[in-house]
């Protein structure tokens, strides 16, 4: 088995993986070393949880060089802000010992700030797509010496549509360049990507998109509606020496908050809830007190949660079936990390259940399913999307939704159709009511009639 003293770390790298307890390295960044290390462009495909930021992280410091450069070397681009400030703190662990500068910008926090602190020189600049882009504009950061560009979970920022800024930061960039990509899915977007700024890159994959992760329990259960599914949860969250540390998946932001207050009221005190309305402190309080143990259930949406390093998750909740398959194994992937024992359980309804198979179908495993417990109880109150949608053809009130002209539509009569004034028409009014020559002369006109 390959340890981390077999790829001849130097001294200073080597003394900071041991303060971190550390000795295996993963499949994702044994295979990646060598070829990072050699300044070749690379393309890794591993699940979120596989240490995708320690693969790229370790080569890159290992060949980093002292430098007093202002500008940064290495750039790091990531989807979140969350994601931005995990990454810094991940490099400033194994970085211990080394005199590397590191600094991370994000939006949300006046940028004033982060144009003071990349002014005082940096080494590698962690950032999402967006706020680079705004500080490279004013010229706060040059990124004309950068020789190494990372791009971590690039297929959440295609989702979130920094397209735009993605590819206006490779113009900024110099052509001699390493590049190096990191993705849990490879979509047609991402392939795009590589397609235009990649030079040959060697392409490493450690495991299939839909391939689950061996230590990782799955187990399902069926639910008329949302809120049967939170009484279902409320139900399963009693048993505490079980649900130790547990995250809850939801679709969007208004279900992430309304979960939240069904939990609260359950277990007050014991959940928090994180999406992108939340401020950036809330958001960044709340991932901190879960770690810590302080708070035993975090809510979040998939955007929030997609690369966090969240520790020692003992059970995902899926409230909803995920519209696309591979996001369920972002999902799940958030437990059973560094090869700890992982649970998933997913709620489904009759309306998901073709996703549900798409989920199956992507891992070819049927996911098992659960009776529903007696104790709980099968709540009549629905979301305003489960309603039953009224449909009224008769209803004289109600625009037509194909906006179309119906049998009363006419045209309007000559008399009332008005004729288009622009062009020739001002100047028949400007011939008939005559300027002043001068704007002083306010009684030109009036002289001129008599």
């Amino acid at each position: 088995m390959t340890t981390f003293s077999d790829l001849k770390l130097g001294k200073q790298l080597q003394f900071g993986i041991d303060d971190l307890g550390i000795t295996t390295p993963t499949p994702i960044q044994e295979q990646s070393f060598s070829v990072i290390k050699a300044g070749k462009d690379m393309v890794g495909i591993a699940q979120t949880g596989t240490g995708k930021t320690f693969a790229y992280m370790l080569p890159v410091l290992e060949t980093l060089k002292y430098s007093r450069e202002i500008n940064p070397r290495v750039l790091v681009l990531v989807p979140t802000r969350e994601l931005v400030v995990q990454v810094v703190e991940e490099i400033e662990k194994i970085g211990k010992y080394l005199s590397v500068r590191v600094t991370g910008v994000y939006g949300g926090v006046n940028i004033n700030t982060h144009k003071e602190a990349v002014s005082q020189g940096c080494d590698i600049v962690v950032a999402t797509p967006g706020r680079l882009y705004d500080l490279a504009l004013s010229r706060a950061v040059s990124l004309k010496n950068v020789k190494k560009l990372i791009i971590d979970e690039v297929d959440v920022m295609l989702d979130l549509g920094f397209r735009f800024q993605i590819t206006n930061i490779f113009e900024l960039l110099p052509d001699k360049r390493q590049n190096i990509l990191f993705s849990a899915t490879m979509t047609d977007d991402v392939e795009v990507l590589i397609d235009d700024f990649f030079r040959s890159p060697v392409k490493i994959s450690v495991a299939v998109s839909g391939t689950p992760l061996d230590n990782i329990a799955q187990e399902s259960y069926e639910a008329p509606n949302f809120y049967t599914k939170a009484n279902l949860l409320n139900h399963l969250l009693q048993e505490e020496d079980i649900y130790t540390k547990v995250l809850v998946f939801v679709p969007n932001k208004r279900q992430a908050d309304t979960l939240y207050r069904e939990v609260d009221d359950f277990f007050p005190g014991q959940a928090s809830v994180i999406h992108s309305n939340k401020t950036q402190n809330y958001r960044l309080r709340s991932i901190e007190n879960f770690n810590k143990g302080e708070k035993r259930i975090l809510i979040s949406t998939d955007i929030m949660a997609r690369g966090l390093d969240l520790d020692r998750i003992t059970h995902v909740f899926n409230m909803d079936v995920p519209r696309y398959a591979e996001n369920y194994m972002h999902r799940i992937g958030r437990t059973g990390r560094a090869e700890a024992q992982g649970h998933s359980i997913l709620f489904s309804t009759e309306k998901e259940a073709q996703a549900k198979e798409a989920i199956e179908a992507l891992m070819d495993y049927k996911i098992p399913l659960l009776e529903m417990p007696s104790e709980v109880e099968t709540a009549t109150k629905l979301l305003p999307e489960e309603m039953p949608q009224v449909h009224e053809p008769n209803n004289p009130h109600k625009a037509s939704d194909e906006h179309v002209p119906g049998p009363s539509f006419h045209e309007k009569s000559e008399k009332n159709s008005k004729e288009n004034r622009g062009g020739s028409y001002q100047y028949k009014i400007a011939a008939k009511y005559k300027k002043p020559k001068t704007k002083g002369d306010k009684n030109f006109n009036r002289r001129n009639k008599r």
